[in-house]
């Protein structure tokens, strides 16, 4: 095992306390990943990166900052990557899924905030996380007001953008929100002093498209029916697609997705026969939040799609690469990313359709709604889509939880208990 901790100390990092954090990731990936049978060869790669998750990509991105060039850390799919990347800059995110000094960040924050904004401050505070310090920029966006206000705490600790994400879909909105793509562009040029030219942005769009590519290309094979790959896996995937090299990032998930395939013809599947499939929609799942789909899988269900910012609204959708100049790709950039269906958006009628289009594609038996306590968008739009779910007859269980595991079997039990009831209904 390589040792990092010069560099971890370069960084500011508090080594004791991120010493006891790296002690805890190794049980916790065992439990809930690795303890999972007949995984794919495939998967060896990403438990890899999970191995090294502050380590060899930490350098990586120590060596792009010498070598003169920038990293961005993002706490949003709003956030444009190409343009980062056309900026010769790497992109990583930065939202975290783990309870980290909450007495800490409650001295800043109110303690009915949400997880994940509690979260992240704490691993800031805590100086545990080497990401978001081997930033030269953050890039917030205003998804919510609780993360507005964040943002502002955090812009007196290191520099900060903000991209105003407009709350609505007419076309005003999309004007503003065209505006906020060049005014991203802008900071990205005036960070590096660099002009970034048209070659830059196709080749950067063409680039994240291979990688959207890739990643539907696996969310085809969860269709498969047993499955060929757990929920579990498919997650860690799409979490690690936050901070990975996009290059070789695909380059793993296409040879995982051959694998897969020459799976499905010999009939190889995880977990044997039909297990009823559960689309788990709601709030994103950073890492290692891996809480509520392990506790769907070890209860007999498959999580066979994920309606999450770490799921398919991440990479659902290309830019459109025929474009006739820079201002067009621009445009282009920007009108993707408007598509993409999260729960701040009102009315927001496209979410609930995207919804009823995945139970339908991926022969879902059961949606599971996971929100964050205190994260009002979408707490309040389950309403919505469970109304919607009973009208089409399917099964729908709400679950509103945090980080902790105090509330684990409470959980279970009612996870449970949907898993049997579908189960009864299939065989009634």
């Amino acid at each position: 095992m390589t040792d990092y901790h010069d560099m971890w100390k370069e960084l500011g990092i508090d080594l004791d306390a991120h010493d006891g954090l790296l002690e805890v990731l190794p049980p916790m990936y065992e439990e809930n990943i690795l303890s999972q049978e007949g995984r794919p060869g495939g998967m060896e790669y990403f438990d890899f990166v999970f191995s090294e998750v502050h380590g060899l990509r930490i350098k990586e991105l120590v060596e792009h900052r010498e070598a003169g060039a920038v990293v961005v850390g993002t706490f949003c799919t709003y956030v444009p990557e190409e343009l980062i990347i056309a900026a010769g800059g790497i992109c990583v995110g930065l939202c975290a899924g783990a309870q980290v000094a909450a007495e800490e960040a409650e001295k800043y924050l109110p303690r009915n905030i949400c997880a994940l904004i509690k979260s992240s401050l704490g691993f800031k505070l805590a100086k545990v996380c080497p990401y978001i310090e081997s930033c030269d920029l953050l890039v917030g966006e205003t998804t919510c007001d609780g993360k507005k206000k964040y943002f502002e705490m955090l812009g007196e600790l290191q520099p900060v953008h903000i991209m105003e994400v407009p709350q609505m879909k007419l076309e005003h909105d999309r004007d503003l929100w065209r505006k906020e793509i060049r005014r991203m562009l802008e900071r990205m040029e005036e960070m590096t002093g660099k002009k970034i030219g048209e070659k830059q942005i196709r080749d950067a769009i063409r680039l994240v498209n291979e990688k959207r590519k890739a990643l539907l290309r696996l969310e085809e094979l969860r269709k498969s029916d047993p499955p060929v790959i757990s929920g579990r896996d498919a997650l860690l995937i799409d979490q690690i697609a936050f901070y990975d090299d996009p290059a070789r990032l695909t380059e793993k998930i296409n040879a995982l997705c051959d694998e897969l395939e020459e799976r499905k013809k010999a009939g190889v599947s995880i977990g044997g026969a039909h297990r009823p499939r559960i689309l788990l929609s709601g709030c994103p799942m950073a890492l290692p939040n891996w809480k509520v789909a392990t506790l769907i899988e070890t209860s007999g269900a498959v999580v066979a799609m994920d309606e999450m910012c770490t799921g398919i609204r991440y990479f659902d959708n290309l830019v459109e690469e025929d474009a006739a100049d820079t201002e067009a790709l621009l445009d282009n950039i920007a009108d993707r990313y408007l598509n993409i269906h999260c729960a701040i958006f009102t009315p927001n009628r496209e979410r609930i359709e995207h919804i009823k289009q995945l139970v339908e594609d991926y022969d879902i038996d059961a949606v599971v709604h996971y929100s964050l306590q205190f994260c009002d968008p979408y707490t309040v739009e389950a309403f919505s889509v469970q109304r919607e779910m009973e009208k089409e007859g399917v099964p729908f269980l709400y679950l509103e939880t945090d980080y902790s595991s105090e509330d684990t079997g409470q959980l279970t039990t009612r996870i449970q208990a949907l898993i049997e009831m579908v189960g009864c209904a299939e065989k009634a």
